[in-house]
């Protein structure tokens, strides 16, 4: 808990403190005012606060986004939301291979394995990252959003293998996304191994579909208490 609470303070106050440069008038170098710094630690301290409060990671997570200033959804402007959200998606993502689907105020993104990573290798094709970089816009447009990553496997190799895997591929598109500006405090990255097939694993086909990562994104609304 103290480690996310201090991931929380680091990527808030860097947005404020960016965000609040000045250029001096008379040595041209950038300098952060004294508004951007207090509203900076402001918005770290309530985001750190609300990471220590709530009954599951998902109640953390939304209470240190409302904490740093992340507005949260409520009553009938959920389902638009995530409608804008879910169609500006199929446009960027229309011939890519990666799947749209909604699960009623849920969006869930499936990527499959053959287009994000090589066989047993855990790092993002350079071919996705184009893709990748499609969906970041949107999430970065949208970020009144949870994202969950799931990564899967087929059943070959131990269930230990595909655990390992299963956990470094998902943890790779957190990184990735993260590089690219989305929120490390929206993220959750899990692993389910060979856990959860779509298709049957006795033939090639099925086995393709389950080497998978999803994207689950919820809207951020207040946390049940």
């Amino acid at each position: 808990m103290r480690r996310m609470s201090y991931g929380i303070l680091a990527s808030v106050l860097i947005v404020f403190l960016v965000q609040g440069c000045t250029i001096d008038p008379y040595t041209g170098e950038k300098k952060v005012s004294k508004t951007a710094w207090g509203s900076g630690i402001g918005a770290a301290t309530g985001a750190a606060v609300g990471a220590l409060t709530g009954h599951n990671s998902e109640s953390r997570r939304k209470n240190a986004l409302i904490g740093a200033g992340v507005g949260a959804l409520a009553g009938g402007g959920v389902g638009y939301y995530m409608d804008r959200q879910e169609a500006q998606l199929r446009q960027k993502l229309q011939g890519t291979g990666v799947s749209v689907t909604r699960q009623g105020d849920r969006i869930v993104l499936n990527m499959p394995g053959n287009i994000t990573f090589m066989t047993d290798r855990a790092d993002i094709q350079s071919n996705f990252y184009e893709v990748l970089n499609s969906v970041v816009l949107v999430l970065n447009e949208y970020n009144k959003t949870l994202i969950n990553i799931y990564g899967h496997t087929d059943n070959v190799g131990s269930n230990e293998y595909n655990q390992g895997l299963s956990e470094r591929r998902a943890q790779s598109v957190a990184q990735y996304l993260i590089s690219h500006q989305v929120l490390p405090d929206r993220i959750a990255a899990v692993g389910f191994g060979e856990t959860r097939p779509i298709a049957s694993n006795d033939t090639p086909e099925g086995r393709q579909q389950n080497r998978r990562v999803e994207l689950e994104l919820s809207p951020l609304t207040p946390p049940t208490q």
